[in-house]
């Protein structure tokens, strides 16, 4: 009976090393982290650092970058992608809020196609004029530009980064519970919005608060005040819009996402060691240089976020009827 269960454990050790290897093999391969952007933008640039804080928990964890379509390539990527938890995904404002209501067509749904994981970063957006402008039209708040265009009706104008982008969506909701009237005028990308509110073109902006805060910092532009319901950490002088337009609140945020169907334990695996990486302190100096503000939570959390998100910018863009195809 003894050689025969020897004979046995024999025959199976092969099995049972061949498991245990690919076991070992599994655990061992890379993550893939896209983000449907460029490299070198504050988007890449927190993945990164985050990506290199998890090494020591989840192993390499690998940046692609897959830019294009506003996002919508590298998004449908992870939507697309096997729920194993090694293809993972950022997760952004417009990818996730804005674009399904900005495009006819899509190629995944926002709303059902991920498995939320945390939510990375919140950078406010800062309503700006150019320094000049704001002090010969003497204003100095947000009460002081809704006084100078109801007065002025038709005078005004402001600059952003293009239609459906969150500087013309922030603009065109800011006006309507304003009661006011400016023209937006769309430049291909955000910083031609900048330059031309810098030479004077435009008379308001509503930037990212990272972009915007050298020109702030120097005096070439006036900030007037914040997109998000509290006062930023980054610029806590600046009063929030909602201070004046209760309930006014458009930010930028991003975070991850995987597949639909990852299993549970594998999405709280991945929470665990990415809101560890985001409460550590080196990572929140190293964001406040880039005036981001890291948010580290659990994934229902990031869910019901993102949900409400979508929910709100589908009136905000349909309000201001922009479409990109």
């Amino acid at each position: 009976m003894k050689t025969r269960h020897f004979l046995l454990a024999l025959l199976a050790g092969p099995t049972l090393l061949a498991t245990a290897g690919q076991a070992a093999a599994q655990q061992q391969r890379p993550i893939r982290l896209v983000v449907p952007y460029a490299a070198g933008g504050p988007i890449d640039v927190t993945a990164r650092m985050l990506a290199e804080r998890v090494k020591d928990s989840l192993g390499t964890v690998i940046i692609d970058n897959k830019p294009g379509a506003g996002g919508n390539i590298g998004a449908d990527i992870v939507a697309k992608a096997a729920p194993d938890g090694l293809t993972i995904g950022i997760a952004a404002t417009a990818t996730h809020a804005v674009n399904p209501w900005l495009y006819s067509k899509i190629p995944f749904n926002a709303a059902t196609d991920f498995a939320p994981i945390t939510q990375m970063v919140r950078v406010p957006n800062v309503l700006v004029m150019n320094a000049e402008t704001a002090q010969r039209l003497k204003i100095n708040s947000v009460a002081d530009l809704i006084r100078y265009a109801k007065a002025n009706p038709a005078k005004l104008n402001y600059g952003s980064g293009g239609n459906g982008s969150a500087g013309h969506l922030a603009g065109e909701l800011f006006k309507k519970q304003a009661g006011i009237f400016a023209l937006h005028i769309p430049y291909n990308g955000g910083n031609p919005a900048q330059l031309a509110l810098l030479s004077g073109q435009v008379d308001f902006n509503f930037d990212n608060l990272a972009t915007a805060a050298p020109n702030i910092r120097s005096g070439k532009l006036k900030a007037i005040a914040v997109t998000t319901l509290q006062r930023s950490s980054a610029m806590p002088e600046l009063p929030p819009v909602a201070d004046t337009l209760k309930g006014f609140s458009i930010d930028t945020w991003w975070g991850l996402v995987a597949p639909a169907g990852t299993p549970h334990d594998v999405v709280v695996k991945l929470n665990q060691a990415f809101v560890a990486a985001l409460n550590a302190p080196e990572t929140k100096t190293r964001f406040a240089t880039l005036l981001a503000e890291p948010v580290a939570n659990s994934p229902e959390q990031f869910g019901a976020f993102m949900k409400s998100e979508l929910s709100k910018y589908e009136a905000v863009v349909k309000a201001t009827g922009a479409r990109v195809d």
